[in-house]
């Protein structure tokens, strides 16, 4: 379900329905449930939309596709997609089910990639605390490597990176980038200077909740800096160890307009991440609206979006990072650099026209 728009893929999705629509395509949307109501929003840019529940027996984990996968399939859904002869946008490698089923043989399919998906269960498994987690991540992982042999059978594959269309093509030539969707058309940049740093994402992602421990913990204990932790569904784990904290604080289950609020205002956009792969939809959030914006390597490698950011990678590189531009004024020399994303491979128009050239 792409809305509310609050997250990484569903930001991407519901900002490409928005760009389809904009261009004079006419959608038909299928969507999987998983506890989102029912989105009257969706209805502005679809003609129509279906909703399909998710198979979630257990004993779909033992099943010789991943889980993900086994849990978006349905014969309604099949049986849809059967009354025209529309070509089919398959949303991300869990829903490729039905990417090699011989009733589709003859369709134009074409398949975007979020990310590599057995890469990033890998690594969700390395970092989950939790054993039956950590099983369920490893085991998916390997799954999900052997899956994507399906890819074979799409007509072309719209990755959203570098890194993604260079590992792609190996399993489908026909690969080219097609960058991320976002709610971003131009640059909306706050320079009045402001005294924090703040980092955001989805905080009930494991990845993200433990980089916002880590820069606690390595990067603002032993600093008076006042650091801002943003996002959803936080877990305990981080929440105790803010409270250690007089300097760092925690603000949870904002709205996006809240969220882009904050990017707005901090000083600095903190961000890093463990995984290069796709590309991170906060850190367009945060190059569009916000000022200095801090990195590591693995948030921008092979992105497009190195020119733009600052980079630290030890915690020494990045306190000196942070100390140098929580005083430095956002210039207008800064501002004209930043609107070359406005006609770049980010933008929302330029992408949708690649995408409607493949479909």
């Amino acid at each position: 379900m792409p809305y509310p728009a609050n997250y990484g893929g569903v930001i991407d999705v519901f900002y490409k329905l928005k760009a389809l629509h904009n261009a004079g395509v006419k959608i038909t949307l299928h969507c999987f449930e998983y506890g989102r109501e029912h989105a009257s929003e969706l209805e502005k840019y679809c003609e129509d939309i279906f909703y399909y529940k998710r198979q979630m027996s257990f004993l779909n984990l033992f099943k010789r596709n991943p889980f993900i996968i086994n849990t978006r399939c349905s014969d309604e859904l099949i049986s849809n997609l059967l009354q025209n002869d529309d070509p089919i946008l398959f949303e991300g490698l869990h829903s490729c089910f039905y990417l090699k089923d011989e009733r589709l043989k003859n369709r134009k399919k074409i398949v975007r990639t979020h990310n590599i998906e057995h890469d990033y269960y890998a690594n969700l498994s390395k970092v989950e605390k939790g054993f039956f987690q950590k099983i369920y991540f490893a085991i998916e992982a390997r799954k999900l490597k052997r899956f994507e042999s399906v890819l074979q059978y799409a007509s072309c594959i719209a990755a959203i990176s570098k890194n993604d269309e260079l590992h792609f093509k190996s399993r489908n030539k026909n690969t080219i980038i097609v960058s991320a969707f976002h709610q971003n058309e131009t640059i909306n940049i706050n320079v009045e200077p402001s005294n924090f740093v703040l980092y955001h994402g989805n905080l009930g992602v494991s990845e993200n909740y433990n980089a916002a421990i880590y820069l606690c913990e390595h990067i603002f204990a032993t600093t008076k800096i006042i650091f801002v932790i943003a996002g959803n569904n936080a877990p305990n784990v981080l929440k105790d160890v803010v409270n250690k904290y007089p300097n760092i604080s925690l603000q949870e289950n904002l709205s996006t307009e809240s969220i882009i609020t904050l990017i707005n205002k901090a000083q600095i956009n903190l961000l890093i991440t463990q995984q290069a792969t796709g590309i991170k939809l906060k850190l367009l959030a945060a190059l569009y609206n916000g000022k200095h914006c801090v990195v590591n390597n693995e948030m921008i490698v092979n992105t497009g979006l190195e020119e733009f950011c600052i980079v630290g990678n030890t915690d020494e590189e990045l306190k000196e990072q942070i100390a140098q531009y929580i005083k430095k004024p956002f210039s207008t020399q800064d501002i004209e650099k930043r609107k070359r994303l406005e006609n770049s491979m980010f933008s929302n128009l330029n992408n949708v026209k690649k995408l409607i050239d493949l479909l």
